[in-house]
């Protein structure tokens, strides 16, 4: 439990403006929420909260336990939501979720290739089209991973969500149907069949009939000329 302890301390005030102090001052924003409760307004050190986040394999799965005012204290959460920065990735807030260690809990679980498909040594393309697999769980029984063995795939195969082996203990929560990840043939681009500018335009030319003398042709007659000259004063 002590290796994944986050400090908090209560907030005074929400907004825009406290949120701007909080950061100046090297902390961030942040709320407990727990089903049935009042939700709790706190603010963390961000360095803190990364590190807990990057140190190991869950990720925003990883369970933590908040250390603070009483309200919160001993409290097992996983992070809902983390607004990061869009230009520094920098957390800006983050949202806990308070749950307990016999409560069965939603999250995604990311899904990792494993394995060399032999649809693709013959010249096909590996197309990983979902990346995570939502799941039913106990806290301490979170996944840090999903492992899709792609070591049998030839060309057209597709590995959907009900061929990944789940461990003990754990329900599917995503549709049974949907694809990981398929074996497909690359792309062909057609070859452009040239114009035959250069022909239609001949037969245009051979086609037009030339304008008698003294005539003016039916294209930049004397009217045109005239609203050239308009249009020039």
């Amino acid at each position: 439990m002590a290796e994944n302890t986050l400090q908090t301390e209560l907030r005074d005030g929400t907004g825009k403006g406290v949120a701007r102090k909080l950061r100046a001052a090297g902390r961030i924003p942040g709320i407990c929420y727990e089903k049935g409760e009042k939700s709790v307004a706190v603010h963390v050190d961000p360095g803190a909260l990364r590190q807990l986040l990057e140190r190991g394999d869950a990720g925003m799965n990883t369970v933590l336990y908040l250390k603070g005012d009483s309200a919160v204290e001993g409290k097992m959460v996983l992070v809902r939501e983390l607004q990061r920065d869009p230009v520094h990735g920098v957390y800006l807030h983050a949202d806990f979720y308070a749950i307990e260690a016999e409560q069965r809990v939603e999250v995604s679980v990311p899904i990792h290739i494993e394995g060399k498909a032999p649809g693709v040594e013959l010249g096909g393309i590996l197309d990983h089209s979902l990346r995570e697999i939502d799941l039913i769980c106990l806290p301490l029984s979170i996944p840090t991973e999903l492992i899709a063995d792609v070591s049998e795939m030839q060309l057209g195969d597709s590995l959907h969500v009900r061929d990944i082996a789940l461990p003990e203990g754990v329900e599917l929560k995503s549709d049974p149907n949907l694809s990981v990840v398929s074996v497909v043939a690359p792309k062909v681009e057609e070859e452009e069949t040239p114009e035959e500018e250069g022909v239609e335009a001949e037969e245009g030319v051979e086609g037009e009939e030339a304008p008698a003398e003294g005539e003016e042709s039916k294209t930049g007659g004397p009217a045109e000329a005239a609203d050239d000259a308009k249009d020039g004063e």
